[in-house]
């Protein structure tokens, strides 16, 4: 049964979709904003558009991670220009990083305390540091970043400068140093340390992007590449060791000797199929597989069993100050609160599934694949909102959460991150769509 929260919608819902229908569709959600962005001068995208200068959330603030969803996004759908001022004021915020890289490459002990590592979280409007404690250890968020710059800049969206080449050597250096592939991090959920296959797949995929970029430009020649060894055969290795303990780990997400670093089910995995494409099949059918059959709610989908995120009556039990503080310290009190099966169900992964489907319709595909890509992209739009006296309708909301006893949108419409997956998931549509 397909959950609509605004029956608008239902008109305009196909299965299989023509490409007739999706002109249609598509015009419709233009018309209603559910593709407006919000991208300040800076070129960067805040995680929720609606989110005031000084909100208790922190959503006015960059993520790196959302940013280079949402940049890809663009780029993927033809917007050059925005994907390449994302991607250029991301450079200029971490070349402001690479004093903390280069003291964790002296002393890696230093990378102990996550203030001190590379911040990925940030003031969008300034690209600047903010003071308060976060949980930096997120090795995912330097994987994006170096993924999508070495894209950008093979795609010839972007210049490359002799500055952002150091800073790109700095990262991997630093990825190197902190020995990425058995590193304990906060990963893309932003909670308790461990080794976790969503951040070491990330990074393998940016440590991949970063080395064809260095062969089709012949920046191994270059004297700063030479000054610190970075050469075919150090990359090679680094990718390597990455790689293998990708192979130790999936299909789980992280093999932990207790409950809070053991995990065999996370949506974060399904990045490694799209955008990433950095698993092959089998193992890419496995994970999507795990998610849509394991995680996946009647509304959205779970980002992992006994998520306390979000839970139910989220709203009533914290303040909003606490609802997006430094969540890693806190985790372990919030978790007395769930119930199993009440988790948060989000809405960034739907459409994700969709587009590893439209990737399958595209490389010849059986029919059931484009039922189940135009499935999941229904799914989608069926978590548009209704609209409220402070929601508009047909936006995108980060997740539903049980409020009372019925499902909700959370805090943060629209989710910027879920504008584009939808987005990304309806321009995959329309290039496999029958005429």
């Amino acid at each position: 049964m397909l959950h609509i929260h605004n029956e608008t919608i239902l008109d305009y819902l196909c299965l299989p979709y023509r490409r007739a229908d999706v002109e249609r569709l598509y015009d419709f959600l233009l018309r209603n904003d559910t593709f407006r962005f919000s991208c300040l001068e800076s070129g960067l995208f805040p995680a929720s558009s609606s989110a005031n200068n000084d909100d208790a959330s922190g959503y006015q603030n960059a993520w790196v991670r959302d940013n280079v969803h949402i940049a890809h996004a663009h780029f993927f759908w033809g917007d050059r220009v925005t994907a390449a001022n994302t991607t250029l004021s991301l450079m200029h915020f971490f070349q402001s990083q690479r004093f903390r890289m280069e003291q964790v490459i002296k002393n890696p002990c230093v990378a102990a305390d996550p203030m001190k590592r590379p911040h990925v979280r940030f003031d969008a409007l300034k690209i600047k540091e903010i003071t308060q404690k976060w949980p930096h250890a997120q090795n995912d968020a330097i994987g994006y970043f170096i993924w999508l710059f070495s894209k950008m800049g093979k795609e010839g969206v972007i210049e490359i400068k002799e500055t952002e080449i150091q800073t790109l050597v700095d990262v991997v250096r630093y990825l190197n140093a902190i020995e990425y592939w058995q590193d304990q991090d906060s990963g893309h959920w932003e909670e308790v340390r461990k080794v976790s296959a969503s951040s070491i797949g990330t990074v393998v995929a940016g440590l991949h992007e970063f080395y064809d970029l260095c062969r089709l430009h012949n920046f191994f020649d270059r004297s700063f590449f030479r000054a610190f060894s970075i050469n075919k055969n150090y990359l090679t290795c680094l990718i390597k060791k990455g790689e293998e303990s990708l192979h130790t780990i999936l299909p789980h997400e992280c093999l932990g000797p207790d409950s809070a670093t053991r995990r065999r089910y996370d949506a974060a995995l399904l990045f490694l199929v799209y955008p990433l494409n950095i698993v092959a099949s089998p193992m890419a059918s496995i994970i999507v597989s795990d998610v849509s059959t394991v995680l996946k709610g009647t509304i959205g989908i779970r980002r992992y069993l006994g998520d306390s995120y979000w839970c139910a009556d989220y709203r009533s039990l914290f303040s909003p100050g606490d609802r997006t503080d430094d969540l890693n310290e806190k985790i372990k009190s919030r978790d007395t609160y769930l119930t199993p099966g009440e988790e948060a169900q989000w809405c960034i992964f739907d459409p994700i599934i969709s587009c590893c489907y439209g990737m399958r319709v595209l490389t010849g595909g059986k029919n059931e694949d484009r039922l189940l890509q135009a499935h999941y992209l229904n799914r989608s739009l069926g978590q548009l909102t209704k609209g409220t006296n402070n929601v508009m309708a047909l936006q995108c909301p980060e997740a539903y959460f049980l409020d009372h006893g019925s499902y909700e949108p959370n805090d943060h419409v629209p989710l910027q991150w879920a504008q584009a997956n939808l987005r990304m998931a309806m321009h995959w549509l329309e290039l496999t769509a029958n005429p």
